[in-house]
This record gives C-alpha cells, sequence and structure tokens, in this order.
C-alpha cells in the first residue's frame, strides 16, 4: 500500500494568494482614501490658522499699521509675522513645493493675495478641481471657483 503525502495542492496555495491579493487590494484603496482626506484636513487647518494669524498681523504690525500689507510675507514685518508659512504648509499637504503671491487662475496652484483692505489664500485639496478658500472677512469655504488675478481677495 502506498502512504498518502501530506501538503497542500497547487490549487489550494492558488486560491489562498488571490485570496490575500484581494484583500491587499481592498487595504490599499481604504490607506489611499485615508491619505487623501488626511491631506484636505492638513490644507483646511493650515489656511484657518492663517485667518487667525492675519488678524494677529492686522493688529501687530508696526511697518503699516492696520492693515494687511505684506501679510502674505513668510516671515516677519514691524514685529508680525505673516502668514505665508501657513500658506506654504497648506500647498505642502497636497503636493506642491510653493505657493504664489499676488496671483490666481489655476487650482493646481496656491495663492495668497494682498492689498492694504484685504487679503485671501487658497490651496487645491486633493479632490481634482476643488480648493479651499479662506479671506479677510472671515470666510472659509470649498470651492470650485479659484482666485481670479492678483486683485481678488474674495473667496466664492
Amino acid at each position: 500500500m502506498k502512504e498518502k503525502q501530506k501538503g497542500f495542492t497547487l490549487i489550494e496555495l492558488l486560491v489562498v494568494i488571490a485570496i490575500i491579493g484581494i484583500l491587499a487590494s481592498v487595504v490599499l484603496v481604504a490607506l489611499n482614501n485615508a491619505r487623501s482626506k488626511g491631506a484636505d484636513a492638513a490644507v483646511k487647518s493650515n489656511l484657518v490658522n492663517a485667518v487667525r494669524q492675519a488678524e494677529v498681523f492686522y493688529n501687530i504690525n508696526t511697518v503699516a499699521p492696520e492693515t494687511f500689507t505684506n501679510v502674505c510675507t513668510n516671515g516677519v514685518v514691524g514685529g508680525a509675522t505673516g502668514i505665508g508659512a501657513f500658506v506654504l504648509a497648506a500647498a505642502k499637504a497636497t503636493g506642491l513645493s510653493s505657493y504664489t503671491t499676488g496671483g490666481g487662475g489655476s487650482t493646481a496652484v496656491a495663492y495668497c493675495n494682498q492689498s492694504a483692505g484685504a487679503w485671501a489664500a487658497q490651496a487645491p485639496l486633493s479632490t481634482t478641481g476643488q480648493m479651499w478658500c479662506v479671506d479677510s472677512s472671515g470666510k472659509s469655504i470649498q470651492t470650485t471657483t479659484f482666485l481670479a488675478n492678483a486683485a481678488d481677495y474674495i473667496c466664492n
């Protein structure tokens, strides 16, 4: 009598490998979704912090008191820190390396526009074509429209 060998057949091994592959793809899709939601949360958080910092800048800046002149700077002006670091952090959260001061016209660029009386900043979200925009009036919204040009200080 021949003794039966122990082990798995090739078909059993292939079925197990296929199940592991399916489970791995489901987990990867869920992780990518969580990553994009995390990046969007970072954009929103940084731009909301920019609103708060802009108010501090308006009240403390000694070079141009009670104005938003140079608020988009990534540094200190008249003893007050500009909002540039927050706009830059929002840009980096979605994979950009910088932001543009005084511009508009693209949903693939982070912008910060400023004048003496108003300012606005926006950065793209992970959702294609969506932007998060904040401005000096306190608006903080998700939008599909972008700042049109350097003189656009209102989120729509």
